[in-house]
């Protein structure tokens, strides 16, 4: 485990926190005016590898070898210049913090985007060490910045990642339908008509970057996938965005617990380890593996049936049960996955230079309009 403390003076910043894998929805935006929750579990931290923040420099001044060797090989709008390794963790999880009123930023709606750069300093120096994110429509979370802290060892119990055996024991899975809260309701938070069910934003993100992935698997042919949920989340996008008709490239769920997958697979629908982000490995090098984060994989692989509904009547006089929940409402709108997650995978696969690929991601805005993003 690790304390992170200032750079400047050395004074403790956090509580001891465990590192684990960076959530791929960790810069989502999602929606207009939603209000989502904390990004992190507490007591855990996350790395961003990448360069996250500002300055940030447009496209058009940066060379493409640059951009190259930044693993970045089509345009973008903006590619961050701040130095990589920003770590996350959950705001409840920091002390001896204050916020800095005059860099709130300038774009935030109903709270604190992090856009003017750090706005939280060390209480005991005044050195500016973290971003507080709160606002609509973003994770909530604190981002360390790298050059204002370091790292700490301390004693706890931090030892050997959970085995991919324990992690389906454990059966941590993400339901892909959630409800979903407005920003600021004078009808309180509790209220049911702030809230609506919806289809997950870490689904949509996971299958963000799962799609980008399955596109450059498909080398531009048609894509065929489970039936069932995985049907629901990508195959209305692929049926798109790929020709149809034969030879079609065939994808499956494959992964700690599930079948072997026979040799007419091309793609695997794979794990990602919750706490490593090691990519689970199939037995065949020649499928192409589809990362997806395990919850929500755990879902799709070992679907939860939804529990009894009685069909009349009502309980005898006198029982109780507290082993019921009733199904969660359906989303009243088709599966759309995030466009901005989408695009950020795909730019830094190096497929994205076969002209298809990059039809289709010039074409981005035009399929988002159409509803499969």
């Amino acid at each position: 485990m690790f304390v992170f403390v200032c750079a400047g003076c050395g004074a403790e910043l956090t509580i001891p926190l465990s590192q684990v894998a960076l959530p791929v929805h960790a810069h989502q935006k999602y929606g207009n005016g939603t209000q989502l929750p904390v990004l992190m579990e507490s007591g855990t931290f996350a790395v961003e590898s990448e360069p996250w923040g500002p300055p940030w420099r447009k496209w058009e001044e940066i060379h493409p070898d640059e951009a190259a060797v930044r693993g970045v090989h089509a345009p973008v709008y903006a590619l961050s210049d701040g130095a990589p390794g920003a770590t996350v963790i959950a705001p409840g999880d920091a002390h001896g913090t204050v916020l800095i009123p005059e860099n709130r930023g300038g774009r935030y709606c109903c709270g604190l985007d992090g856009a003017a750069g750090p706005n939280v300093a060390c209480v005991a120096c005044g050195l500016p060490v973290a971003s507080r994110i709160d606002d609509c429509s973003l994770w909530q979370a604190m981002w360390l910045a790298p050059n204002a802290v370091r790292r700490r060892p301390v004693d706890g119990a931090d030892g050997t990642p959970l085995s991919w055996a324990d992690l389906i024991a454990e059966g941590k899975g993400t339901p892909p339908f959630e409800p979903i809260s407005r920003w600021g309701s004078r009808l309180g938070a509790g209220h049911w008509s702030n809230h609506w069910w919806s289809w997950s934003p870490q689904w949509e993100a996971a299958a963000g970057r799962a799609l980008a992935h399955l596109l450059a698997a498909s080398q531009g042919r048609p894509v065929m996938v489970p039936d069932g949920l995985a049907a629901e989340v990508f195959r209305r996008a692929l049926d798109a965005m790929l020709p149809a008709g034969p030879p079609t490239r065939r994808a499956v769920l494959a992964g700690p617990g599930r079948p072997a997958p026979d040799g007419d697979a091309d793609i695997l629908l794979v794990p990602t380890h919750p706490q490593t982000g090691e990519v689970w490995s199939p037995a065949d090098p020649a499928a192409y593996p589809v990362p997806l984060p395990f919850g929500v994989w755990l879902w799709l692989a070992f679907p939860a049936p939804d529990p009894p509904v009685p069909t009349s009547g009502v309980l005898p006089e006198g029982v109780l049960r507290d082993d019921f929940d009733p199904p969660a409402p359906r989303p009243r709108h088709l599966f759309r996955a995030d466009p901005e997650t989408f695009r950020h995978t795909l730019v830094r696969l190096p497929d994205i230079r076969s002209p298809w690929l990059r039809e289709i991601l010039d074409n981005l805005t035009q399929h988002t309009r159409a509803g499969y993003f």
